[in-house]
């Protein structure tokens, strides 16, 4: 029987790389996101787009409501909406910190909640969460981020606990550097909210850092989406992407002290 999938953040990178290849390879995809133009080439691979904004309550009920009664039922959430606020904690403002929460945090447990009651009814289900290995570690000038993925690596946790009781699994995806218009859009934040401050220097140290990284295409984490929900008994976590298991190995065998000293050596190439 076709799965339903619904992926939200489908309108560019990691979303929209996953709900392609999911429709390519046999599943019911509804690609869902704020900027509906962008998701238009998404139907000549038979995926429904539809409008989403992961802020508003109201957005949320009638995406999933809508896609229950075509569907019948959502299978499948991968909660790949997601941004990153970058700029010295010091420096960003609340507001922006508030809203970097509400839409990878709040936004992606809010979706979870309308779909788990015909999961549990089906006794099936998966719930994918696109985290980051910025929900594992922490670099500079960019606290709010680091903390929304680190948030939703404990709720994934909790989650997966409390659900597996019912069919139901719950999946984390911890991707390292991806070539998507993320990190540019990062990148202008973090210059627009520091370039000026008392953090000028690192700032200016950090984009030096990354300027010329050769980072994978999206369709490495699409994979590993597929295979996760494909698996019979997944694994909590997959990792994939640029220089993610490599960081991920190196904070599990350093102490707090040495990781910050060798991440801040890495700022100063």
């Amino acid at each position: 029987m076709t799965k339903t999938v619904l992926v939200t953040g489908a309108s560019a990178g990691i979303g929209k790389a996953t709900a392609i290849y999911l429709a390519q390879n046999g599943y019911n995809v509804y690609g869902a996101a704020r900027r509906t133009d962008k998701m238009e080439d998404l139907k000549s691979f038979g995926i429904k787009p539809i409008a989403l904004d992961v802020t508003k309550k109201e957005s949320m009920s009638a995406c999933a409501e809508q896609i229950l009664k075509e569907a019948g039922s959502i299978d499948i959430l991968v909660n790949s909406a997601g941004f990153g606020s970058a700029g010295a904690i010091e420096d960003l403002p609340m507001e922006d910190a508030r809203y970097q929460l509400e839409v990878n945090v709040f936004g992606a447990q809010q979706l979870t909640r309308l779909v788990l009651p015909k999961m549990r009814e089906n006794k099936f289900g998966k719930i994918v969460n696109i985290s980051s290995i910025g929900g594992k570690i922490a670099f500079p000038l960019n606290g709010w981020y680091h903390a929304s993925k680190f948030a939703l690596e404990a709720l994934s946790d909790s989650l997966r606990m409390e659900v597996k009781q019912f069919g139901i699994d719950v999946i984390v995806i911890e991707p390292g550097g991806i070539k998507s218009e993320w990190g540019d859009i990062a990148n202008d934040n973090m210059k627009r909210i520091s370039g000026k401050t008392a953090y000028k220097e690192m700032v200016e140290s950090a984009q030096r850092a990354t300027a010329n990284l050769k980072l994978p295409e999206p369709i490495v984490i699409a994979k590993l989406i597929k295979s996760s929900i494909e698996a019979r008994n997944p694994k909590t976590r997959y990792v994939g992407g640029f220089s993610a298991k490599p960081f991920l190995m190196i904070r599990k065998l350093l102490s707090d002290k040495l990781m910050d000293k060798l991440i801040m050596s890495q700022m100063k190439k």
